[in-house]
């Protein structure tokens, strides 16, 4: 089975679909999964994405980002303060605590706040 990100003009990731096996090629599977979508459904703008994150950085999932320049998929923005850094990750605008408790944004006043 492969998995094929349906992009938008915008190359927002509306939806994923799985491809089984017998309709792709396995020396080719984005390209022959390409051609077997478009021509199923007549929409052109697909993205192999993996589920075990093996490719694109991460798994696509409806909403999210392809960057064609890097060639990877990006995340929803988590929170409007939260920044893309060069690794195609959401930060925040100070970093989790790392004592072992666990937290939660607040992203009125802008901190971590324990749970």
């Amino acid at each position: 089975m492969a998995h094929f990100a349906k992009l938008d003009g915008n190359n927002k990731v509306l939806e994923v679909l799985v491809v089984a096996n017998n309709a792709i090629d396995p020396t080719n599977e984005e390209e022959s999964g390409v051609a077997f979508l478009t021509q199923t459904f007549g929409h052109t703008m697909w993205k192999q994405t993996s589920y075990t994150n093996s490719m694109r950085k991460q798994y696509a999932g409806a909403g999210y980002d392809y960057d064609p320049i890097a060639d990877v998929f990006v995340a929803p923005q988590p929170y409007p303060s939260w920044t893309l850094d060069e690794n195609h990750d959401w930060q925040p605008p100070t970093p989790m605590p790392n004592d072992g408790e666990e937290y939660s944004w607040n992203e009125e006043e802008l901190e971590w706040v324990a749970i």
